[in-house]
């Protein structure tokens, strides 16, 4: 009985050893070969960022979390689009000698607002 016992583990070590080579041989099974050292797979376009745009934004995964220097660059680059498009928006309000947003209604900012200028020199 013991005989058989000792068979049945030692079947299961040599199957759990195989699974384990195999898997370090063969990887995961991706279908496309990891990217070159230094590179990345996250874009966004020059300009006109839309909002499939920024859920299509993948993020390489390091041990930590995700890769800084690419988070860094996707909010660098919103950053930017949203400056130009406020930008744009005070010259059209300018040329139509709008005094405000929407015609002089007020503003409110809602939960998801971004932070002015000020408020984050002030943190």
């Amino acid at each position: 009985m013991t005989l058989v016992l000792l068979y049945l583990v030692v079947l299961v070590l040599v199957g759990v050893v195989l699974f384990a080579l195999g898997s370090l041989l063969f990887g995961r099974g991706e279908v496309l070969p990891p990217l070159p050292h230094g590179t990345t797979a996250t874009v966004l376009p020059a300009s006109g960022v839309t909002g499939a745009d920024v859920d299509a934004v993948k993020f390489t995964q390091t041990l930590r979390g995700y890769k800084t220097s690419e988070v860094d660059w996707v909010l660098d680059r919103l950053g930017h689009e949203i400056d130009s498009l406020r930008g744009q928006l005070a010259a059209v309000r300018a040329a139509h000698g709008l005094d405000g947003p929407a015609g002089g209604e007020a503003v409110t900012h809602g939960a998801h607002s971004a932070p002015t200028e000020a408020a984050r020199e002030e943190s």
